[in-house]
């Protein structure tokens, strides 16, 4: 009777090994011991090149981080941010982390996780006549927005709603592939104001030596970033939701906000 008990505890034992070796292994990723993530790395302070070509900033920090947690190393894939989406989808790499806002519109597309809030600031030319603080007095001007942002239908409902009744001129959007060619459009005449995430506001307000000053005084539009995932990838998506869980309760998660000025979603 005894050895019968001892094997059964044993099969079981070895049952629920089998079982967790199985569950670590679920999560299959597009390329073996790999997280593939897809970024648009021309947006410091979140991705960027180093001068050494070496991927910086918040959000690979962030992969990073995760991937160690889930035993991986993070791989990224440079993409426009218009195709994020759409090539997470065509199954490219296996999630995004590239300063993306979570909208509904959005999770229709993909399976999201919060994992910072920030806001949007206004940059115009340090020499210009106007130096809007907030939306409203972007009436009457031309804003050049990243394509795909969330920013364009915000701007154009405010001019319908706001500008235009109240005789203050339209907004006129103008959307470009990439963040510096908004900033080279600012910088040549073409808009008048350019619209960023704040934290890249002010990188890019440096780089360019001066020729470029933030005018908001506050934060505009706050909204929460989010990691995405291919709706149907359960399995991807909740061994992140774990990793992202062991990197709050081990101090790191906490510490990558304090160094990229970021809050936390929900404060």
């Amino acid at each position: 009777m005894r050895n019968t008990l001892n094997t059964a505890v044993r099969l079981t034992v070895l049952g629920a090994a089998v079982l967790g070796a199985t569950l670590a292994h679920a999560a299959t990723t597009v390329t073996p011991d790999q997280l593939k993530v897809g970024m648009e790395i021309t947006y410091p302070p979140f991705e960027s090149y180093d001068e050494k070509k070496n991927i910086v900033g918040s959000d690979p920090d962030l992969s990073r981080l995760l991937a160690k947690h889930m035993d991986l190393k993070a791989e990224f894939i440079d993409t426009k941010f218009s195709s994020l989406i759409l090539s997470l989808n065509a199954g490219h790499y296996d999630a995004i982390i590239s300063g993306m806002y979570i909208t509904p519109e959005r999770q229709t597309q993909a399976q999201t996780i919060a994992y910072a809030k920030t806001g949007a600031a206004i940059m115009v030319l340090k020499d210009s006549t106007v130096k809007p603080k907030v939306p409203e007095d972007l009436c009457g001007l031309k804003v050049g927005l990243e394509k795909g942002t969330t920013w364009v239908a915000q701007f154009n409902k405010l001019s319908t709603d706001y500008c235009v009744p109240n005789n203050k001129g339209a907004i006129a959007v103008s959307e470009f592939p990439s963040a510096p060619e908004v900033t080279q459009a600012l910088l040549s005449g073409n808009v008048q104001a350019q619209v960023e995430i704040d934290g890249a506001a002010g990188m890019i307000a440096e780089r360019t030596k001066g020729r470029v000053v933030v005018s908001t005084e506050h934060s505009i539009y706050q909204q929460t970033l989010g990691i995405y995932v291919k709706k149907g990838n359960d399995a991807l998506y909740q061994a992140l939701l774990k990793a992202f869980d062991e990197a709050k309760k081990s101090g790191e998660y906490a510490a990558l906000l304090k160094k990229y000025n970021l809050e936390e979603p929900g404060n």
